[in-house]
């Protein structure tokens, strides 16, 4: 595990080692067991180093035997161990035991189709000396992040945002476009960044840089929902038994300690559970709860580790968490509207005192059909043949009713039609609101923005029926811009590898396959998956009902917090970014006083304000006291 980072000259200027040491020095979380650099006419990559596998000849970068092929990786390839094999047997050396050292030679053997050959969670940057050309990939589903921009005839990327806007040519810059989309679906989309002209290399998908090669995205990987009728449930079972299994057990090879985050929920506790089956060794699981009780999953969490026999130890978590905030923002990178990042940090901070490797459960809800907004759209699916005029009379009803007002949103949701109705409720800030949210400036800037078309493009775009539709949309969307930033974010903020075997492409691309009645059934989620575990874990953690990894923040706004939220949403510097209506900003946090369930929209805006101190205003680090004049950042155009 990595940071990686880098220069490609499309036009002969020389690459800095300096600048690549400074863009390595911000992200020495990523590691902090080394450094290393590769320069030669004009190419330049770097690497910090956290050392999990070969910790004696595992140092980046790592070259082939002549020295015409160098690559640095951050992340695993699980299978490297068959790799090698294979590889000596066509006469490749080695001159290290690390898995990085098999891209070198895939490349050699197969060129950009290396990457079909790998089996992890990845994002390297490969140089061939000979055709002065650089192969930059990221993995399937999203797993290891990687953002790259294009200026003044150089190609920069790097692990983290932040690493590139290290380099002086890279302007800080606002795109409205990204901005839009985090106040609508909490994230910035899966090809561009906050920063206007920084760009995110997306899931599956490689670029080709070098002279006179124009830097083009190419996809290699998709995932395909066709649902396989020749077999019979019994069959799905098994073979996802033995696929889960096998993909732990790759997961568990690690040459430093090992552990895994336990909520208690299905996900997690499968993935445990067939640790314990496989692992060679004692394991230790993790986990957070909250004082309130609603929050809490520490009991089950509990009950599944004793249950194993498990070392497990576990974290109440407290409202001055939020005394965070400064380094959870610095190490998101880019403004991020889910709160569960602050469990997340917490967690991972209590894992990294004792392990370097942890595995998680995430991906299961994607896979197997488990979030509850599925059982909702199949409850809400009748509202579908709604005639016209009748969903215009529950529009027009719904729009006479004072905002706030009980029942005005319900109605307004159901005269939507498609895939309208679910993007709807998925919403955090929806049409009309940013309209309200924004100032006028801010709001002219945000006019050509139209989140809600380009995720309907996405829906409209997935194969197979309306299940396999959110399943393939969150894989694409929900899962790598919020699920897997936030893990890999707060797990290395800590200098701690996450893990997450559910998210194997093989169990991923045979998830596809299961038909969708095997996996929601009369609204039930989760139905296959359950059924597999049965026997294995215990019926009270397989049956409970689904709770989700959520935060108490509605309580702390109204209660420890209100004055925080108060000083920060409405304070001198945020106001003079002109950014937000400080009137519809007061109105949010008086509907919360009273009651409105607005925490999440309150978390985003606390985050965006953050953010802009953090990266605009250019306060150092977290923790540092300066306080320089806001940035304003009208004026600024989108990417």
């Amino acid at each position: 595990m990595c940071g990686i980072a880098g220069v490609v000259s499309l036009n002969g200027r020389p690459v800095s080692a300096a600048e690549l040491f400074s863009m390595c020095e911000v992200m020495t979380h990523r590691g902090p067991d080394a450094e290393g650099l590769y320069t030669s006419e004009g190419v330049g990559l770097a690497m910090r180093r956290l050392s999990i596998i070969d910790l004696e000849t595992g140092s980046q970068p790592v070259r082939n035997e002549d020295g015409s092929v160098w690559v640095v990786l951050n992340g695993e390839i699980y299978n490297f161990k068959t790799l090698r094999r294979d590889l000596k047997d066509r006469g490749h050396s080695f001159y290290t035991a690390t898995d990085t050292e098999t891209i070198v030679h895939l490349y050699e053997e197969y060129g950009a189709a290396c990457v079909d050959h790998l089996r992890g969670m990845f994002a390297f940057a490969l140089w061939d000396k000979r055709r002065r050309q650089a192969l930059i990939a990221r993995d399937r589903l999203g797993i290891k992040p990687l953002y790259y921009t294009e200026v003044n005839g150089r190609l920069l990327f790097a692990s983290e945002l932040k690493a590139i806007l290290q380099s002086p040519d890279v302007e800080r810059r606002l795109d409205w476009n990204a901005l839009g989309r985090v106040f609508a679906f909490l994230t910035t989309p899966s090809a561009e960044s906050v920063i206007a002209g920084v760009r995110k290399l997306e899931p599956g998908h490689l670029l080709i840089v070098g002279e006179g090669v124009t830097p083009r995205p190419r996809q290699y990987w998709d995932v395909t929902f066709e649902p396989d009728r020749h077999h019979g449930e019994s069959y799905f079972v098994e073979r996802l038994r033995d696929l889960l299994e096998e993909s732990v057990r790759l997961h568990l090879t690690s040459d430093v300690p090992l552990g895994a985050f336990l909520s208690g929920g299905i996900d997690s506790s499968s993935v445990v559970a067939t640790m314990a089956r496989v692992a060679p060794g004692p394991l230790k699981t993790f986990s957070i709860g909250f004082r309130e009780g609603a929050y809490d999953e520490r009991p089950h969490a509990r009950r599944v580790a004793e249950r194993l026999g498990i070392e497990h130890r576990e974290l109440l978590v407290e409202p001055a968490a939020l005394e965070v905030i400064e380094s959870l923002v610095w190490h998101l990178d880019e403004p991020f509207g889910d709160s569960s990042a602050i469990p997340t940090y917490l967690v991972s901070k209590l894992a990294a005192e004792e392990v370097t490797v942890v595995l998680s459960g995430d991906g299961g809800d994607e896979l197997f059909a488990g979030y509850d907004k599925y059982r909702v759209e199949w409850s809400e699916r009748r509202y579908g043949a709604l005639p016209a005029p009748l969903r215009w009379a529950l529009a027009t009803a719904g729009g006479l009713m004072p905002e706030g007002m009980r029942g005005r949103n319900s109605l307004r949701h159901f005269s939507l039609d498609g895939w309208q109705r679910y993007l709807d409720a998925v919403t955090l800030f929806r049409r009309h609101e940013h309209a309200r949210l924004f100032a006028p400036e801010a709001g002219a800037m945000l006019s050509g923005c139209d989140p809600w078309r380009d995720e309907a493009e996405c829906l409209a775009r997935a194969p197979g029926g309306w299940l396999a539709a959110l399943q393939y949309f969150d894989l694409k969307r929900y899962l790598p811009l919020d699920i897997l930033t936030k893990v890999d974010r707060m797990s290395m903020a800590h200098s701690l590898e996450a893990r997450v075997p559910l998210l194997d492409h093989k169990l991923v691309e045979f998830a596809a396959t299961i038909p969708p009645e095997m996996q929601l059934r009369h609204g039930r989620t989760k139905q296959l998956l359950k059924r597999a575990m049965r026997g294995v874990l215990a019926d009270e953690i397989i049956d409970r009902p689904k709770q989700g990894f959520a935060v108490p923040l509605a309580h702390w706004f109204r209660g420890p917090l209100a004055d925080f939220l108060r000083d920060l949403l409405l304070s001198g510097r945020s106001r003079q970014r002109g950014i937000f209506d400080p009137a519809c900003v007061e109105t949010l946090l008086e509907q919360h006083r009273r009651g409105r369930p607005l925490d999440l929209q309150l978390w985003t805006l606390i985050c965006f304000e953050q953010w802009c101190r953090t990266f605009l205003d250019r306060t150092a680090r977290p923790g540092s006291r300066r306080s320089p004049r806001p940035t304003s950042v009208l004026g600024a155009s989108g990417g």
